[in-house]
């Protein structure tokens, strides 16, 4: 296991208090790690005394034993380096802070070694009893369900009457409507999503909630034509902030936007929907439906495959790398989740 604990980001210094409390965050990380790979019950000290996350946990452990079994995978070892991100609160008995968790989880199929990596924040509560420090209480970010703009009215446009002529977005582009198809280029969309899996690129606006948005870059990168029409709600386009306005279509930041522009485009960025994943390619689009009432909220992009031919996907938001594709190890997914694959065409 590694684990790293940066320098306070405020100018106070680090009292032996505070070194208590850190000493019970690794404990917990050290617990984390153990539970991403050893199902069996826990026997070692209870750090955490907060009664729903130890629920929650048990059922996500037994969730992951029979996940893995299902996928003829074997969980080899879990590597953990714990970040602190902000200290809310720092008293004798009580302290609240926020830490991001940086998992590289390492398992083997079909005597393959693979990796996953993914990146979460929690927020934690240390409380001091008897003398000693447990966590409190565990609050866990799932920013996967919340789509961009939500409580914003936006307007989702019926795709399958697009506009016959697009216009091209000219200042990204370059130039005007091309007049030969262009090969999709999935090794170029691969290798961005690669590049830019746990960062945002300077050149675009990173959305708090941001998988659509890294998604849609993804593909242009692959080659993807811009469909810019003017309208928010049209096309798929992407200008950035233009006067403190912002100049982006729907389909290109949120989800199920996305979704309803890949079922109806028939030019440019186009899709067709399969049925399984495995019939899925470099560089096609996963779109997850967390509640199944047809509102899509997460969007990845498929960057490998398994050594059982099953897609791998990376993803903003939560920050993920090869990531198995039905994202079951997810605390955003449950028993109600929708997938649509999506095979994005050959030539645009």
């Amino acid at each position: 296991m590694q684990w790293i604990i940066p320098d306070r980001t405020h100018a106070k210094g680090d009292t032996g208090l505070e070194r208590e409390w850190k000493s019970a965050l690794y404990t917990y990380v050290n617990q984390y790690n153990r539970c991403e790979i050893d199902y069996r019950p826990q026997t070692s000290e209870r750090i955490v005394t907060d009664p729903e996350f130890v629920l929650e946990r048990g059922e996500r452990m037994a969730r992951l034993d029979q996940w893995y079994r299902k996928r003829r995978a074997v969980p080899l070892r879990s590597e953990t380096s714990a970040k602190l991100v902000r200290t809310l609160m720092d008293g004798a008995d009580e302290s609240v802070v926020d830490v991001q968790l940086y998992n590289r989880l390492f398992y083997e199929k079909n005597g393959l070694t693979h990796r996953e990596d993914r990146i979460e924040r929690e927020r934690l509560t240390f409380l001091r009893q008897g003398g000693a420090w447990t966590i409190a209480r565990v609050e866990r970010e799932v920013p996967e369900r919340r789509p961009v703009g939500e409580g914003r009215p936006f307007q989702q446009a019926d795709f399958v009457q697009a506009m016959n002529r697009p216009l091209l977005n000219r200042e990204v582009l370059g130039q005007g409507r091309r007049s030969k198809q262009q090969l999709y280029r999935r090794d170029l969309a691969v290798a961005y999503a690669d590049r830019w899996w746990n960062a945002g690129n300077p050149a675009f606006e990173e959305f708090e909630v941001d998988c659509t948005n890294y998604v849609s870059q993804c593909l242009f990168a692959g080659g993807a034509p811009i469909h810019y029409t003017g309208k928010r709600e049209a096309g798929w386009w992407y200008k950035g902030y233009v006067n403190g306005s912002e100049m982006w279509s729907y389909s290109w930041a949120v989800s199920n936007s996305l979704e309803r522009y890949l079922s109806g485009s028939s030019w440019g960025l186009s899709a067709t929907e399969v049925e399984r994943p495995e019939q899925l390619m470099l560089g096609d689009v996963i779109l997850y439906d967390w509640d199944g009432d047809g509102r899509f909220q997460h969007s990845t992009v498929v960057t490998a495959f398994d050594a059982g031919g099953m897609p791998l996907v990376n993803a903003h938001t939560v920050s993920s790398r090869h990531r198995f594709w039905d994202y079951r190890n997810s605390y955003a997914w449950n028993e109600r989740t929708v997938y649509r694959l999506f095979h994005i065409a050959d030539e645009f």
